[in-house]
C-alpha cells in the first residue's frame, strides 16, 4: 500500500483492528441467515507526510449506495451546528441572492435548507440516492454523483464556479483525496472560499477515539497534513477553528493561494501546537494500539460484570462509531440486549457484526434497562438530556471512550 497523498510506501501500523463489517451496513432479519462480508481494518501512518489512512478495501460506491442509512437531520445538535454555520457564512462572506453555494456530501439537505431559507442560491452534491432524495424533498437541488476533478469541470462548464464550497465530514471519506482537493480548486472562484470540517487527528490520538475508525473513513487528518495537501494544488488554508463536534473537529477555511485573504494567527498557532505535540514524528502514533486495548478490556469487564449480576444493558445510538467499538471489543450475544436509535431508517434492522436489534427510543421506557451505553458519545449531553427519564427506574448512562464512565 502507498500513501494516498504522497505515494510513499506504507509500513508503519497505527492500529490493527482486525476484520470488521462495514459500519453502516445494517442487516435485515432475512440477512441474519446469510454470510456477512468483513474487511480488514488496519490503519497506517505515512512516514513522509504523516497522513493516517486505511486502504480502500470496501469501495466507496458500495458504501454510499441507495441503502446508505446515515441521515444528518436526525441529530438536533447537528442541525443547530448547521444553522449557526449558515449565519456565520452569510455574514462573513457577504452571501446574498447573487452568490452561489455548493455543499459536497450534502446528505439530506440538513445545512442547505438554511441557505435556502435565507434566499442564497445553492445546490448539493450527494452520491447516496436515499439521502439526495430526502434533500430534494426539502427543495434542495442535488447532483447524485461523487465529487472530484471530472464532476467539477462539468459543473463549471454547465453552471459556473461557486462563491462558497462547503464540505462537512467528507474529506476523510474520499479514497482519492488528491483528486477531491483538486476538484475544489477548479470549482471555487478566484476570490471564493471553501470550508471543510473533519475530525482532528490530534484529538483522536490524545483521547483514544479509535471508534471513529471505520471503512468509510479512509483518512485521519491533521491541520499540517491538510495544509500540505491543499498547497499541492494551489490552495491555502487561511483560517482554522477548533470545534467540539464529533469529539473534536477542525473547520478549515481555504482560498486560492493568490487570493488577498490574510492567513490568521490561528493557523500558525495550531500548526505549532501540532508540531510540539509530535504529530510529525512516528513516536506520537506508536502507543495507540495499547490505549485502544485498555478501553476494550474495560468495556468487556463492565458488561460481563453486569450480566453476572443479573443487570440488563442496552445501547443508545446505532452509530458507525458504535459498531466499530462493539466489533473491536468482540461483544458476545447477550451482553447488550438491544440498541435504540432515533432514525426510522435503522429501526427494525440489526447492527453489523454483533447482530444487536435496533429499536425505536420508546423501547427504553418499555424495557427499562439498568444501564444505557451511549455509543455516539460526541452527543452524549443531547442524549442524556432527552432521555433523563431512565433515572425514574434507577437506570444509568455509560460511556466507554476515552475510558469507561458511569454517569
Amino acid at each position: 500500500m502507498k500513501c494516498r497523498h504522497c505515494n510513499t510506501d506504507l509500513s508503519e501500523v497505527f492500529i490493527d483492528m482486525g476484520v470488521h463489517p462495514p459500519s453502516n451496513s445494517f442487516l435485515s432479519p432475512e440477512q441474519l441467515h446469510e454470510p456477512e462480508a468483513k474487511f480488514p481494518l488496519c490503519v497506517y501512518v505515512c512516514s513522509n507526510c504523516f497522513l493516517v489512512q486505511i486502504d480502500e478495501l470496501k469501495k466507496t460506491e458500495d458504501i454510499f449506495d441507495q441503502d446508505y442509512v446515515y441521515f444528518s437531520s436526525f441529530s438536533s445538535s447537528w442541525l443547530d451546528h448547521a444553522r449557526l454555520y449558515t449565519e456565520m457564512a452569510i455574514d462573513r462572506f457577504n452571501l446574498d441572492s447573487d452568490s452561489i453555494v455548493v455543499e459536497v456530501a450534502s446528505n439530506d439537505g440538513y445545512l442547505l435548507q438554511y441557505m435556502k431559507e435565507n434566499n442564497i442560491p445553492c445546490y448539493g452534491i450527494e452520491p447516496s440516492l436515499a439521502t439526495a432524495d430526502a434533500a430534494r424533498e426539502k427543495g434542495i437541488d442535488s447532483i447524485n454523483e461523487f465529487f472530484g476533478v471530472d464532476l467539477a469541470e462539468r459543473i463549471v462548464a454547465d453552471r459556473g464556479r461557486v462563491d462558497l464550497l462547503i464540505g462537512n465530514n467528507v474529506l476523510a471519506h474520499v479514497p482519492d483525496i488528491n483528486d477531491f482537493i483538486k476538484g475544489i480548486e477548479i470549482l471555487v472562484k478566484d476570490d471564493g472560499v471553501a470550508t471543510l470540517e473533519f475530525p482532528h487527528l490530534m484529538r483522536l490520538v490524545d483521547e483514544c477515539q479509535f471508534d471513529t475508525i471505520y471503512h468509510e473513513h479512509f483518512s485521519y487528518l491533521s491541520l499540517g497534513t491538510v495544509s500540505r495537501m491543499f498547497a499541492s494544488v494551489g490552495l491555502r488554508v487561511f483560517d482554522v477553528e477548533e470545534l467540539s463536534t464529533h469529539g473534536g473537529s477542525l473547520r478549515v477555511f481555504a482560498c486560492h493561494d493568490k487570493c488577498d485573504l490574510a492567513t490568521t494567527d490561528a493557523v500558525m498557532e495550531l500548526l505549532a501546537r501540532e508540531e510540539s505535540k509530535g504529530l510529525k514524528s512516528l513516536e506520537y502514533y506508536a502507543s495507540f494500539q495499547e490505549k485502544a486495548d485498555l478501553v476494550k478490556e474495560g468495556l468487556l469487564a463492565f458488561l460481563s460484570e453486569q450480566k453476572e449480576n443479573g443487570k440488563r444493558v442496552a445501547a443508545y445510538g446505532a452509530a458507525a462509531k458504535g459498531n466499530t467499538l462493539l466489533n473491536y471489543c468482540d461483544i458476545e450475544e447477550g451482553l447488550i440486549e438491544f440498541c435504540v436509535d432515533a432514525s426510522p431508517h435503522k429501526q427494525g434492522l440489526f447492527m453489523p457484526g454483533t447482530h444487536i436489534p435496533v429499536l425505536a427510543p420508546e423501547a427504553l421506557k418499555e424495557k427499562q434497562p439498568d444501564y444505557v451505553l451511549i455509543l455516539p458519545w460526541n452527543i452524549k449531553k443531547e442524549i442524556m438530556s432527552q432521555h433523563n427519564y431512565i433515572e425514574s427506574w434507577g437506570g444509568k448512562f455509560v460511556t466507554a471512550i476515552p475510558f469507561l464512565k458511569i454517569h
